[in-house]
Formats: C-alpha cells, sequence, structure tokens
C-alpha cells in the first residue's frame, strides 16, 4: 500500500476522522475515502457517524454544507482556495436583488451555493431532486438559482406547470459541451447512450439518452445492461465508472470536462489538513441557522425524516 495513504489512514484513526471524497475529484482520493458520491449525500453520511473531524476533498460550498449538517464536528477543507465558479456567481447582494425584481416568489437555491446563499432562501434542492422541489412547493411561480440550465431543465419537465425565474448562473465545465460534441459522439460511437448533467446546456440535453445527477448516472450504468456509455459530465465520473465496470466500455463526451478547482484536492493535502487540522470552516451562528431551514425545508418536501 502507498505509504501516504498508510500515513493518512493512521491519522484517521487516530483523530477519529472521517474522509468524504466527491465523485469529481482525483480518482487517487478514493483510496483514503470513506465515502464517496455526491455533496449531500456526503454531508448526511458525515452526520451519521461519531466522527470527531471530518476532511471534505471537494469544494467550499460543500464543507459549508457538512458543516451545516454536522456543526458540532470539526470539518475541514484540504484546499481553502478550492471554490465552485458556480457558487461564487451570486452573492447575498446580487441575490437580493434578483428577489426584488420578483417580489412574492419563492426562492430555490441550488445545494451548489455558499451557505450566505442558503440563508437567504427559501428552500434548497439538489440536481436529483430538484423537479421534486419545485413541484411540490405548491407555487406557480419560483425563483431557481444560481443555475440556469438546471434551472430551465427543471421547468422543461414540469410542461409548462411552474414558471421558472433562473438567475444568471452556470458551471463552466458543463457548458465546455455542444450539440456539436453530442452529434459527433453520435456518429462515432453509434451504439453508446449518451448521460448527461441537467447544469449542460439545453441543446446538449435534449440530445441525450438520459439527464440526471451525478448519482442518477452512476445509477444508470449500475441498472442497465447497455455495452457503451458516452460520460457528458465531469470526469472524475468517467474514471470511476471505468474503474468500477470493466465489462461496460466509456467514453468521455469531452476531454474539456475537468473542473480544476475540484482537481485542486491531492492526498498530500489531505494528509497535511488532516495532521495539522487546518483549513477549518467555520460559520456565524444566524447564517446556520437560516441556511439549515432552507436545507431542512427541503428535506419536509422530499421525505418524511427531517435532518436535524
Amino acid at each position: 500500500m502507498n505509504s501516504l495513504v498508510e500515513k493518512i489512514n493512521k491519522l484517521k484513526q487516530e483523530k477519529n476522522a472521517v474522509i468524504l471524497a466527491h465523485c469529481y475529484q482525483n480518482v487517487e482520493v478514493d483510496e483514503v475515502a470513506d465515502f464517496v458520491g455526491d455533496s449531500l449525500y456526503l454531508s448526511r453520511k458525515a452526520k451519521e457517524t461519531d466522527a470527531d473531524i471530518i476532511v471534505f476533498a471537494g469544494v467550499s460550498f460543500m464543507a459549508e454544507t457538512a458543516k451545516l449538517l454536522s456543526p458540532n464536528k470539526k470539518v475541514l477543507l484540504p484546499r481553502l482556495e478550492a471554490g465552485c465558479f458556480m457558487a461564487n456567481m451570486i452573492n447575498v447582494e446580487s441575490l437580493r436583488e434578483f428577489r426584488a425584481m420578483h417580489k412574492g416568489i419563492p426562492a430555490v437555491c441550488y445545494v451548489n451555493s455558499t451557505a450566505d446563499i442558503k440563508a437567504e432562501c427559501d428552500v434548497c434542492c439538489t440536481s436529483s431532486n430538484a423537479i421534486d422541489v419545485v413541484k411540490n412547493l405548491g407555487s406557480d411561480e419560483v425563483l431557481f438559482l444560481p443555475d440556469t440550465y438546471l434551472g430551465k431543465w427543471v421547468e422543461s419537465q414540469l410542461k409548462g406547470k411552474v414558471k421558472v425565474h433562473t438567475y444568471n448562473g452556470f458551471c463552466p465545465t458543463h457548458l465546455r459541451l455542444r450539440a456539436e460534441d453530442v452529434k459527433k459522439s453520435r456518429l462515432e460511437h453509434p451504439n453508446s447512450k449518451i448521460l448527461a448533467h441537467p447544469e449542460c446546456h439545453h441543446t446538449v440535453s435534449e440530445l441525450a439518452d438520459f439527464v440526471g445527477s451525478t448519482k442518477e448516472i452512476m445509477e444508470y450504468v449500475r441498472k442497465t445492461n447497455f455495452s457503451e456509455y458516452t460520460i457528458a459530465t465531469e470526469k472524475g465520473v468517467f474514471d470511476r465508472l471505468q474503474r468500477d465496470y470493466k465489462n461496460k466500455t466509456f467514453y468521455l463526451l469531452s476531454e474539456k470536462l475537468v473542473c480544476q478547482n475540484m482537481k485542486w484536492n491531492t492526498l498530500d493535502d489531505i494528509y497535511n489538513s488532516l495532521l495539522r487540522e487546518e483549513h477549518e470552516i467555520t460559520l456565524d451562528e444566524e447564517t446556520s441557522q437560516k441556511a439549515m431551514a432552507c436545507i431542512n425545508k427541503m428535506f419536509e418536501i422530499t421525505q418524511p425524516v427531517l435532518v436535524k
């Protein structure tokens, strides 16, 4: 076993720590991760543990979410500069301006947003449950932020039953894809199923065989028996599918599907962060309470058991 992996695993035991790895991370991080998956799943799994320390190999909004769900645990982000371009496209001032333009309409924020933004919104959602959240809010109109493409994809799936006003944010990684990429891939791999994330431009989503969250894409591969799949989301998903399903063939729709911020965290960073217990995520009490209310509203809508 890699000596660095051994050192990290030893530190985990000594410090009663748990390591979370988002599936857009470098695949080597999985060697020390206790849980691998999408951001909210990871935060909820960490909450269920008796760990004293959470090391979140991801980006800053994910570590903030983990802190919201586990306020009494120390949460560390291996690289503090690992932010999310989409989440950083909106701040409290621009959100308030957006809400002022559409008074009286509930605001739905994607989990890919900071705690400050969650604290200013009515309900949170993930890419997996966004349709259910918007549909069950009981409003003819909603505001959706920060990702305009996920918001408009939700609106299209609800067949005009809800008007979705979207903030003009986006994921630069997914927006590198164009319809031409899909058409080219169809010609090169005619038997391959194209699986796209709803953060993609609508011209890409409309041409895909399946549109779903990171988790849903991976579940689609697990549950289906096709021999070829083309992945239209961040390369980390492609890497893990290729590793885990040796009997299936995978293609990455574009080599541009790499989020550099998600690749910041290395095994060295994880080791140093845990060793020194540095890069701790802290949130003030008022922001935490308001942001947690926003998350709890999501659970209230989508399932009977709330996260307290």
